[in-house]
């Protein structure tokens, strides 16, 4: 398994099982399959709603002695509601509670947006709360304390554009490790791609295969597809591989970590076959022009009429 060589001799499993969209009474099953199968690194959130469930099946998985808390490399993330320095370490222990885990290898600020104590998902402008009250930074140095107490290994964000993540750079005692973005090859972020490198933060791409089961607010008609090009076909079919797979491995060929999710277990041992596709570069260079811009997650719900946050806010490089 490929790994990333993070902070103290860390390496992390390049790739991981996503459980954003694995419904419960669904994703038990879906963990327990991807341990059995050889995935080393589960992706949660809180948000997602299902981090309970996956704390049981991790128990369950370390119990019957399919794998050790050490083999498996567990990140989660502080939701936008939990900002408030004083919020921070509660929210992460619910997280350890749910998870059935004494500490995280990886946790991340979820998005830059910071909205009141107890809202999942706004409702109206009076549920955020400007930057300008509640800075990235202040959140930030509760959860280098978290490093510092040992409940937490390595930290970083998601969703971070380069202006905030080079600020955050900048004034950090703790360094960001990680920017879980969402890239595929029509959103390929060349600019935060390049970016990361020479800042020595690695990339974790969400949504890797196009994210075709989001919640139908999210898409637009007549969108782009992208386990559908044809040119990720034409490559797919010389490999004897899935697109699905392709896309993977083009994640992975960028020295980048990939998250696809997946309940169905024939389609999770899949997209963990994708390690050993071994594309060419001529297949890199085939991909390269494919990049549209195109985000199947905008943000969208963030950026509402008189809102503090602006989509240029969020994605401008």
């Amino acid at each position: 398994m490929t790994t990333l060589s993070l902070r103290d001799d860390d390496a992390m499993p390049a790739l991981g099982l996503g459980t954003w969209k694995s419904a419960p009474g669904e994703v038990y099953d879906a963990v327990k399959v991807a341990l059995q199968a050889g995935y080393r690194h589960i992706d949660c959130a809180p948000i997602y709603g299902n981090e309970a469930e996956v704390g049981r099946a991790l128990a369950a998985s370390f119990d019957e002695g399919v794998v050790s808390r050490d083999d498996v490399w567990i990140t989660s993330k502080l939701w936008n509601d939990a900002h408030a320095p004083d919020d921070v370490r509660p929210a992460l222990e619910q997280t350890l509670d749910d998870l059935q885990l004494d500490a995280l290898d990886l946790y991340l600020m979820h998005w830059p947006i910071a909205l009141k104590k107890g809202v999942g998902m706004p409702a109206s402008p009076d549920d955020f709360i400007p930057l300008e009250q509640l800075p990235i930074a202040a959140t930030w140095e509760a959860m280098e304390a978290l490093v510092d107490d040992g409940l937490v290994r390595h930290i970083g964000v998601s969703n971070f554009n380069v202006p905030k993540l080079d600020a955050l750079l900048d004034d950090a005692r703790i360094k960001p490790e990680m920017n879980q973005i969402e890239m595929h090859p029509y959103l390929q972020r060349p600019k935060m791609y390049a970016f990361a490198r020479e800042r020595g933060v690695h990339l974790t791409a969400y949504s890797p295969l196009g994210s075709t089961d989001r919640p139908e607010r999210l898409k637009e008609a007549g969108e782009p597809v992208v386990l559908d090009d044809p040119t990720i076909a034409e490559i797919a079919e010389r490999h004897d591989a899935s697109p699905a797979q392709v896309l993977i491995s083009w994640a992975l060929h960028r020295d980048t970590a990939v998250i696809p999710k997946s309940v169905t277990p024939a389609h999770i041992k899949d997209n963990l076959a994708a390690a050993d596709v071994a594309l060419t570069d001529a297949d890199m260079e085939a991909i390269a022009p494919l990049d549209r811009g195109k985000h199947y997650v905008n943000g969208e719900v963030w950026t509402m009429e008189g809102s503090p946050y602006a989509m240029e806010d969020l994605w401008t490089e």
